[in-house]
């Protein structure tokens, strides 16, 4: 642009904007012109009229490449909020700035050419804040990123107190909590007492542009004042209701005693076996009268027994048909199709899942998190059936989630664990192996959540894994969970299963036990975790000799190959 056309571009700009204070272009060093070395029209709001103000002048004690609305946007390379802060030298007034760098492209390269600020009064800003009206005597109120009192109420408290000020004042840990939670840029609703000792409610939440907090004080009195009424009304309403109704049982007590006496009578016939007795018709339509009823329909009903049991067969068979396509969609929402990933021969993965009742709470799951990086994961859910089945959906779709979120094994199972523990009025917990695998060395990153140990196969010998023993998901909040290592070799494999391996009973009730797992994969005729993974189930059914199945049967089976592609280290470098 011209210097015409600038000039003109930013004064219209602040005309044009009621709540931008003053805009500026600062350009660096030589940028704006080759004659002079700083460049940075201002204009501004003075009295009622748009002022005019050249930084580069104003600015002589500090020029304003050092200034915090330059620097930072400058060295971060995007938008950015300034601290609030005197403007001294130029619009002299208590302000915060809005800066973006700009740049110049040109020979494939992109140039630094300077910031352009919007400034924001914060008068202004109190003044807007301030006209927001809560119930009689609520307020709102404005919070820096650092917890510096922007915009409130109590004018004296503006850039001259903190959160944290207030609260050692006070001394009240609880305050200095909260502000630690504002200036997190988390968001809740607690108890709280404002600055001139009116208990109240406050609202908190952050403002994602600045990262200052915005706050909303509800006063108590007034935010429970129509329930108080409402107490008092209901209560009015409950006592009114009691007095009715005393009188109604009596009114009624006195006309069911006469028919109920004809009704007892009557019953006493039917009681020694003369079904052919006629009842007394009814002649109100109170509760004698609907017992005198069912009384009634009770010999229709012996005839229509046999009937309803005609029925009541085939809507269990309708139940039987519902809960196998139940189990249908309950195995679409596992991995089916193997080899899963045939893009990547670096490792082989097969599992299977047999639930012990039409639908089972165990399920297993693998995904890649990024390039190179596999989770895979097994986990059992306490209970059968149906609620065990609905809950393994949810810690399913959480575990996903989570860890293409997250990353990191302990990371995951803590999110989930605390997602899970939070109202969970059924006590429902679920056991949890995770991992990731590095599938371009091998490395592998796992954390246990209460589940059964996994078993490593190299060089043709088994052994169980002994992880830190980890707390079950949903059962406590605040679990730790730890992240540890290992690294699984070529030819290298992790078998995970649950505990309706080695549980599985056979007529005798003997179970199936780790050690028979071990020497069942021991002597394991080959490598193909497919084969792997048939040859134990068909282990466990050898076992229990025709005993019903008492719990899910789940087995995941993960194998480093041989076919590693040597360039892969290559790209990835």
């Amino acid at each position: 642009m011209k210097e015409r056309q600038l000039l003109s571009l930013i004064e219209t700009t602040v005309a044009d904007n009621p709540e931008i204070y003053g805009s500026a272009v600062a350009f660096e060093p030589y940028a704006f012109s080759s004659d002079e070395r700083l460049y940075a029209p201002y204009y501004y709001r003075k009295n009622g009229i748009i002022a005019f103000e050249r930084l580069e002048v104003s600015y002589q004690h500090l020029p304003y490449l050092y200034w915090d609305w330059y620097q930072i946007p400058r060295e971060l390379g995007e938008l950015e909020w300034s601290e609030p802060y005197f403007d001294e030298g130029a619009g002299n007034i208590l302000m915060s700035t809005c800066s973006v760098p700009f740049y110049k492209h040109g020979d494939g390269e992109k140039r630094l050419q300077g910031i352009v600020t919007a400034d924001i009064s914060l008068e202004a800003l109190t003044e807007y804040i301030s006209s927001v009206k809560i119930l009689r005597t609520g307020y709102a109120a404005l919070f820096s990123r650092n917890g510096m009192v922007l915009a409130h109420p109590l004018q004296e408290a503006i850039m001259n107190e903190t959160f944290f000020s207030i609260a050692e004042e006070r001394h009240d840990p609880s305050l200095r909590e909260l502000g630690k939670k504002m200036v997190r840029g988390e968001s809740g609703f607690v108890h709280y007492t404002s600055l001139v000792g009116i208990n109240g409610w406050m609202y908190y939440t952050p403002i994602p542009s600045t990262g200052w907090s915005l706050a909303v004080v509800f006063p108590e009195t007034e935010l429970l004042e129509n329930v108080r009424k409402m107490s008092m009304t209901m209560a009015t309403m409950g006592g009114v209701g009691i007095l009715l109704l005393i009188l109604a049982v009596i009114s009624i007590a006195k006309a069911i005693i006469k028919p109920l006496q004809r009704l007892t009578a009557a019953t006493d016939e039917i009681a020694t076996g003369n079904f052919d007795v006629a009842l007394p018709m009814p002649q109100t339509n109170d509760e004698v009268s609907v017992l005198t009823h069912d009384f009634q329909v009770m010999e229709q009903s012996l005839k229509e027994y046999i009937k309803n049991l005609t029925e009541t067969t085939a809507a269990k068979e309708r139940i039987q048909s519902e809960l196998k396509v139940a189990t249908d969609i309950q195995a679409s929402l596992l991995p089916r199709i193997f080899p899963p990933f045939p893009e990547h021969p670096e490792f082989e993965i097969y599992a299977s899942m047999v639930p012990a009742k039409e639908v089972g709470g165990d399920f297993y799951d693998f995904f890649f998190i990024d390039e190179n990086n596999l989770c895979f994961l097994i986990a059992d859910v306490s209970d059968k059936g149906v609620p065990a089945a609905l809950y393994m959906m949810v810690a399913k779709t959480l575990l996903k989630t989570e860890g293409q979120r997250l990353k990191e094994p302990a990371k995951i199972l803590s999110s989930v664990n605390t997602i899970l523990a939070a109202d969970n009025e059924s006590c429902m917990f679920t056991t949890v192996f995770c991992a990731i695998l590095d599938i371009t060395s091998g490395h592998v990153r796992f954390s246990n959540a209460g589940h059964n140990p996994p078993l490593i196969i190299d060089s043709r010998r088994a052994r169980y894994l002994k992880p830190k023993p980890g707390l079950m998901l949903g059962a406590m909040d605040d679990t730790v969970f730890v992240t540890e290592h290992l690294q699984l070799e070529q030819e290298g494999i992790l078998f995970l299963y649950t505990d309706g391996v080695t549980e599985a009973k056979n007529p005798s009730e003997e179970l199936f036990g780790e050690q028979r797992l071990l020497t069942a994969l021991q002597s394991a005729p080959d490598t193909n975790v497919t084969n792997m993974v048939h040859n134990i189930g068909l282990e466990v059914a050898r076992h229990a000799d025709g005993a019903s199945q008492s719990d899910d049967i789940t087995m995941l089976a993960l194998k480093m190959s041989k076919k590693r592609p040597a360039t892969m280290g290559k790209e990835k470098r």
